[in-house]
């Protein structure tokens, strides 16, 4: 496989909460990974449930539509059109998960999900406030470039987890849903998501940072799957308000299962003990 081409749209980097020792193993008894974290550590945060599969999005991007495009003379109106991608643009989706979303997720379901259509002509675009400061004249550059919907593909044979959730198929579940560079309030998201159909990656709770790793550590059921035994990888969190740091970056972090059993593994215990620091660990 090649080097793998991000884009500008790929999903946020989402950081675990905690360091990692010289062992790959998590500190949880040492400073988080940023330091937002530590000033909102007694914050509540919305933590909803890390579901182990493959990152998608799917993507609508917007063009020009003029009354001849050899002579160019009036704009008629804007074209819409929907594209499925992975974690990366060159990330190949697995034939059974493309062949799901072909089939659920048609191209007029998803324009309608965002209040849109194939084509609307300029003569709509006020109703959509798709104009300049006057309010009254139609504005090409106030349309939103793209609309992208992340969601998790997930399902037997995606992840070790796969199934799991969905013991003789595969699916799509959206957790975030951005316009252009704006990621939506969750409200939004889930009102998207509903009129297209697909489901929402369930709302566990809201926990203070410290709440959340006594609450994952210890392992959480939902009963949500086909495997209603099934222990979750974990939850992820963010702040309702979207909030960023100074950097700009949104605020949002997870807390695997995973990683305290490997702690338990490697160091036979949950209590504290000396680890030495990964000098060469990313955040």
């Amino acid at each position: 496989m090649g080097k793998q081409k991000k884009s500008e749209n790929t999903y946020q980097k989402i950081n675990t909460i905690f360091m990692r020792d010289a062992k790959n193993v998590i500190m949880p008894y040492d400073p988080f990974t940023e330091p937002e974290f530590e000033y909102l550590r007694s914050l509540k945060w919305r933590g909803e449930c890390k579901v182990d599969g493959t990152n998608m999005r799917i993507e609508v991007t917007k063009a020009e539509v003029w009354d001849d495009p050899m002579e160019p003379s009036k704009l008629e109106g804007v074209e819409f059109s929907v594209r499925f991608a992975g974690k990366t643009d060159n990330a190949q989706i697995p034939p059974k998960l493309q062949k799901f979303m072909e089939e659920n997720y048609p191209d007029e379901k998803v324009f309608a999900s965002l209040g849109l259509k194939k084509f609307i002509p300029v003569e709509e675009w006020v109703e959509h406030k798709w104009v300049s400061s006057d309010g009254v004249t139609p504005n090409y550059d106030s349309i939103p470039n793209i609309y992208t919907i992340y969601g998790e593909g997930y399902g037997v044979g995606i992840q070790k987890a796969g199934g799991n959730y969905i013991k003789d198929g595969v699916g799509f579940i959206v957790f975030d849903v951005k316009v252009n560079d704006i990621y939506l309030k969750t409200d939004a998201r889930d009102e998207i998501a509903n009129k297209l159909g697909a489901p929402i990656v369930p709302l566990i709770g809201y926990f203070t940072l410290d709440e959340a790793i006594d609450f994952v550590r210890k392992g959480f059921k939902t009963g949500l799957w086909d495997n209603k035994d099934f222990i979750e990888e974990g939850l992820v969190l963010r702040t309702d308000l979207g909030l960023r740091n100074r950097m700009g970056k949104r605020l949002i972090v997870k807390i695997k299962y995973e990683d305290f059993q490997k702690y338990r593994n490697v160091y036979g215990t949950d209590e504290k003990v000396e680890q030495e620091k990964n000098k060469n660990y990313e955040k």
